[in-house]
């Protein structure tokens, strides 16, 4: 059996079902059916215009943000799949803040969906610093049916990890 640790909070029930996509080798084909689009933004420029888009589109009103980037320093297995900063200075009596958000290089060759995910999912702390029904109504808002995409972007995980398993025991 498979650790399904990016599915560790799921009930048993649902990582069953997914265990069984593993051992009948039908996880990746799924995949590959539902999110068949993989993105070209390879580029911390392309990055920055992709996310500074969907900042417009759904979050005018916020503040600018400082910095895109990917990060080869952030690692899926601890966690995160991507940050976002607020730096606060005071400058000329006034208190200035800087938002940066980082994606982890993980996502440079994905399905578009999941890097979407996690845009949307960085965008929403800029309102919501905490997971809250706030930050997940605002997540759903910028992208209808977040809920499903964070899952299989999860699974999407477990597949790159067991593809990367196979590819390092040969």
């Amino acid at each position: 059996m498979t650790a399904l640790k990016y599915l560790a909070g799921y009930a048993p029930e649902l990582q069953q079902r997914v265990q069984a996509m593993i051992d009948q080798n039908t996880l990746n084909a799924f995949l590959q059916q539902k999110h068949p689009k993989m993105h070209e933004i390879r580029s911390d420029a392309a990055l920055r215009e992709y996310v500074v888009g969907l900042k417009n589109q759904h979050m005018k009103k916020s503040g600018p943000l400082s910095k895109v980037a990917y990060d080869n320093k952030i690692h899926v297995i601890h966690n995160a799949l991507g940050t976002h900063h607020y730096v606060s200075r005071v400058q000329g009596g006034k208190l200035k803040a800087k938002n940066e958000i980082r994606i982890s290089t993980v996502f440079k060759t994905c399905p578009i969906d999941f890097l979407k995910m996690i845009v949307v999912h960085e965008l929403a702390h800029l309102k919501e610093r905490d997971h809250n029904k706030a930050f997940y109504n605002l997540c759903e808002n910028m992208l209808p049916g977040y809920h499903q995409t964070e899952f299989e972007m999860r699974l999407y995980l477990t597949q790159r990890e067991l593809d990367q398993q196979k590819t390092g025991n040969e």
